[in-house]
């Protein structure tokens, strides 16, 4: 059975996407069948990151709609993705949508769920099916409040195996004081570390282009130690 992880936060722009293809990349390298599902209706981004977009016909709207097969809607690839609907539609429900996203758990070892910005109607469809979440915040004050209350939010919905990822960290604006040290995020967020991702102009790249980042480019290299943690592994969080 898959497990279900959500990858949240609160604010815009803190890098969830950027985890969900990262980390999916990293489990595929250890072996593991991953599908990804965006869950940004209207905004979607996972299939232009895994550069499949012209492999897009049907949504898993579509497939709660009975407009298509499961075998129709979902891109196969590496990352097997899910892409989200273009607009909302009353019959979208969190018991809908989350009898739908466990209907593949046999089929996969991981189901990521990337969560919009925000904790509201979109956010709880995107939550419905999740055994575990990890909100991901940039180390400034903005993002690690709207984290802190995404994870209320997420315990407020019985979701108790909650993690946080830091991205985009960098160490000189630290020390300067103008962004947040580790253990602040960790504090503001009341959440347990799950690992840390630094800044990497790679990411920006792969963003906008689906093209892959170097195999030991920095992001890959964290994203790969939270996918080993993911799996059972101990791993540092940060490599020395």
């Amino acid at each position: 059975m898959a497990q279900i992880i959500l990858a949240a936060s609160g604010k815009g722009g803190s890098g969830k996407s950027s985890f969900t293809t990262g980390v999916g990349r990293a489990l595929t390298a250890l072996g593991k069948k991953v599908l990804a599902v965006d869950c940004d209706i209207g905004l979607r981004s996972l299939d232009i990151m895994l550069d499949v977009t012209e492999k897009v016909v049907f949504d898993w709207g579509d497939l709660l709609l009975d407009r298509c097969t499961a075998e129709q809607a979902i891109i196969k690839g590496d990352i097997d993705l899910l892409a989200a609907p273009r607009n909302f539609s009353d019959e979208f429900t969190p018991e809908g949508t989350a009898k739908l996203f466990k209907s593949f758990s046999e089929k996969y070892d991981y189901i990521l769920l990337d969560s919009p910005a925000g904790i509201d109607r979109g956010f709880s469809l995107a939550a419905s099916a999740a055994d575990k979440a990890v909100v991901v915040s940039t180390p400034d004050s903005v993002c690690v409040r709207s984290c802190s209350r995404a994870f209320d939010e997420l315990r407020r919905m019985g979701k108790e195996d909650v993690r946080l990822v830091i991205n985009m960290f960098e160490v000189k604006p630290v020390c300067k004081k103008r962004l947040l040290n580790i253990d602040q995020c960790i504090d503001e967020t009341g959440v347990q570390l799950l690992g840390v991702v630094p800044r990497d102009m790679f990411i920006s790249f792969s963003t906008v282009t689906g093209k892959l980042p170097p195999a030991d480019s920095p992001s890959t290299l964290a994203y790969s130690r939270i996918a080993r943690r993911l799996t059972g592994q101990r791993i540092p969080l940060i490599c020395e």
